[in-house]
């Protein structure tokens, strides 16, 4: 064999083996916030919301892959709001949904016309955007009968959040993996909580997503959140594992050790009482990982209910 075909089977090989393992560690990620957080319960309608970006593309398309070895029954209907925005691919999403065979539907709806019509010439498009979105999306939901609607946040856009609202919103306050609508009607989850975007963006990349770019907001300079995301990933580059650190934070919260009066007892603090991190207001600190790290930077879990199936029946269960 010419050695120049052996070395491209070797890259070949090489590829296969790490799109392999980058596949197993997404369907893990996404097994274990199901899991973790009971997002999804057996007779749910699970309500995908695809936008046509690599997020909501990747969220489908493992949901659909953990639907088949799941140890519960669920379903799951696709839906796009088509917002009219000029130029945007009209035939190219029912074509991926059409060639996958899953139940979907294509909402119009003018929220783009509306946005323009509202928000002056510079200024964000962000807000009343995703407001108009939620709304349809909710009726959407309503009629579809759908018990769960998913979302394709991942763990860097609850990071993002938080700062945001840290540096703009003073609250200490993210995306909730899982969380009820205002009017209570709905149930929002967010099964890539655990799952890095430059994993997200390989797996789009290795499963070839016919990703459908934002026109509307994706342009937009000087964001608020894409200057965090730019600091988040600036830390990531030069301090590896602090963006994991960060997010193991977020599980890790300790309200006596904090100052907001509503969610701890200050005032009723009294001299005997015990606190769940004790006194270290002297002490010199010095900080360690909370839990042992898998390889991915992701506390270890001994399994995830939702890779149950499939382990019984390769064991002949």
């Amino acid at each position: 064999m010419p050695e120049h075909i052996a070395v491209a089977d070797k890259k070949a090989e090489k590829a296969a083996y790490e799109g392999n393992k980058l596949t197993k560690r997404l369907r893990h990620h996404v097994g274990d916030a199901i899991n973790d957080f009971n997002m999804i319960e057996a007779g749910d309608r699970v309500m995908v919301c695809l936008s046509g970006g690599k997020d909501s593309f990747a969220l489908l398309d493992i949901l659909l892959g953990l639907q088949k070895s799941a140890p519960i029954d669920f379903s799951i209907v696709a839906v796009n709001l088509d917002q009219k925005q000029p130029g945007f691919p009209e035939h190219v999403l029912p074509a991926y949904l059409e060639s996958i065979g899953v139940e979907y539907r294509i909402v119009e709806e003018d929220t783009y016309s509306i946005v323009k019509r509202v928000i002056p010439e510079g200024k964000t498009t962000c807000s009343l955007c995703s407001r108009l979105r939620r709304g349809v999306l909710y009726r959407v939901a309503e009629e579809l009968g759908a018990t769960k609607i998913a979302l394709g946040h991942h763990r860097d856009d609850m990071l993002h959040t938080l700062f945001l609202n840290m540096f703009y919103g003073g609250k200490l306050k993210s995306m909730p993996p899982k969380l009820v609508s205002d009017n209570g009607k709905h149930m929002v989850i967010r099964p890539l909580a655990y799952c890095r975007e430059k994993d997200l963006e390989r797996y789009a990349e290795l499963r070839a997503f016919p990703i459908i770019p934002c026109n509307l907001c994706g342009s937009q300079p000087n964001l608020q959140r894409q200057v965090v995301k730019e600091m988040v990933n600036d830390w990531d580059k030069r301090f590896p594992g602090r963006v994991e650190t960060m997010f193991t934070a977020m599980q890790n919260v300790v309200p006596s050790h904090l100052a907001d009066a509503k969610l701890f007892d200050f005032a009723g603090l009294k001299v005997g009482d015990a606190l769940a991190e004790g006194d270290t207001a002297f002490d010199k600190e010095e900080f360690t990982d909370p839990r042992p790290l898998d390889e991915d930077g992701k506390p270890r879990r001994a399994f995830s209910i939702l890779d149950s199936r499939a382990k019984e029946n390769a064991c002949g269960g």
